[in-house]
């Protein structure tokens, strides 16, 4: 935490647990700011229980272009290490409830270290989940109004905070920019055409990403740059041309590429590379008895 944000924060309450730090604070902003964070040691959450400053936004300047700026909601994290810089126009003194979380809960809940890639970053800036937030308010209740059993209470909190901060950014991994299908999306699309001699439909390739079949053709799109049925089509040719490398008769290949005959398979491999299969065969010095194959 730098020092002129040591200056305009003030702790009116504040309970240590061994998952975390929590604190009740009032922050004087009454001038237009520009500062730079860093909290190396925890993620910084914070809840700001009152409106924020005006035009509060942020950078964070090692992933951002200088000129990046992102609105800060009424909750956002800083991950440990992170730096952040931060303006505001100013104005009337807010009180927060920040808690200062252990790094090494989210480690295990992420089974690793988590990446904070840029879109998780922004995420990160304006959390607009209800569990979060209402969590938040419980942690500052029991700061204002301690009761038996306070640092338990709180602990317990700080658990559930975890949790559903882990669920929170692990969405995000489901829902890439621009469009694009997430990666676990892509790669059941890559294992179901692996199975050459059954050809999916849109249908069940969006069934099996759970989508419509609109948000796959256009997110397949966005992600590989061309449609999902040139792709089908191209996965299927080059597969079709590792097996002429090999000593499998054309017939085999034709019915292992999910071709009723040989001169189905023949018609179609022609139309998409100009060339036979017994063509391209012999053009990549493949050695065969011309009794295991079939002319086109």
């Amino acid at each position: 935490m730098g020092q002129a944000l040591q200056e305009m924060l003030r702790v009116t309450a504040e309970m240590h647990v061994p998952l975390a730090t929590a604190q009740l604070v009032n922050l004087h902003v009454a001038e237009p700011i520009d500062l730079i964070m860093i909290d190396r040691d925890s993620y910084w959450l914070e809840l700001c229980l009152e409106p924020r400053p005006r035009n509060a936004r942020a950078c964070y300047r090692d992933h951002w272009a200088a000129q990046r700026f992102e609105r800060i909601g009424k909750v956002y994290l800083l991950p440990p290490g992170e730096t952040i810089q931060t303006r505001s126009d100013g104005g009337p003194s807010h009180a927060s409830i920040l808690c200062h979380l252990r790094p090494e809960p989210m480690t295990q809940w992420f089974d690793g270290e988590l990446q904070w890639t840029s879109r998780r970053l922004e995420a990160s800036l304006d959390i607009a989940d209800s569990n979060i937030r209402n969590l938040l308010l419980r942690l500052a209740e029991e700061l204002r109004h301690p009761g038996f059993a306070s640092e338990m209470l709180v602990e317990l909190i700080a658990g559930q905070l975890t949790i559903e901060l882990g669920r929170y950014f692990t969405h995000f991994d489901d829902i890439p920019p621009s469009g694009e299908l997430a990666p676990w999306r892509l790669r059941l699309i890559d294992d179901r055409l692996a199975d050459l001699q059954r050809v999916p439909t849109l249908s069940e390739l969006a069934a099996l990403c759970k989508l419509s079949v609109r948000q796959l053709t256009r997110g397949f799109r966005a992600s590989r740059g061309h449609s999902i049925g040139d792709h089908v089509a191209n996965v299927r040719i080059e597969r079709a041309k590792q097996l002429l490398g090999s000593d499998l008769c054309i017939k085999t290949i034709a019915h292992v590429s999910g071709f009723a005959s040989s001169s189905a398979f023949c018609f179609a491999f022609r139309q998409a590379s100009g060339m036979t299969p017994g063509e391209f065969r012999a053009s990549n010095g493949a050695r065969r008895s011309s009794s295991r194959s079939m002319p086109c």
